[in-house]
């Protein structure tokens, strides 16, 4: 006999920012450390520097890429990775999934370095 685990609301909001993290939350798992940075540091714009930012602490908050919805993140959370790289316009995040193989490449790439 099938059993359902999740209701409909549950496997809409799974792998996905249902609210905006909690200051522990973002202390906790948007906090940039050395490894993150390194990886980070091979993007040559401040718009692929954040994109990556965010995808890093994406996987690491919900559990995985967001894919073509890379950007389906709270803005606290982009001014927060801004912030911590010192990029001043964080509204430069925006222009990251205009390449769509970018984003793909730059999941693939955070998946062999952390995995």
């Amino acid at each position: 006999m099938p059993v359902e685990f999740l209701n409909d609301e549950q496997a809409e909001a799974y792998g996905a920012f249902t609210d905006v993290p909690t200051r522990p939350e973002l202390e906790r798992f948007f906090f940039l450390d050395e490894d993150d940075r390194d990886l980070i540091a091979l993007r040559r714009t401040d718009t692929h520097r954040l994109g990556v930012a965010v995808q890093i602490c994406t996987v690491r908050y919900v559990g995985r890429f967001l894919g073509e919805d890379s950007l389906a993140v709270p803005w606290e959370v982009v001014e927060y990775l801004a912030g911590q790289l010192g990029i001043e316009d964080a509204s430069c995040v925006k222009r990251y999934p205009e390449r769509r193989s970018t984003v793909y490449e730059h999941a693939a790439q955070i998946q062999e370095r952390f995995a």
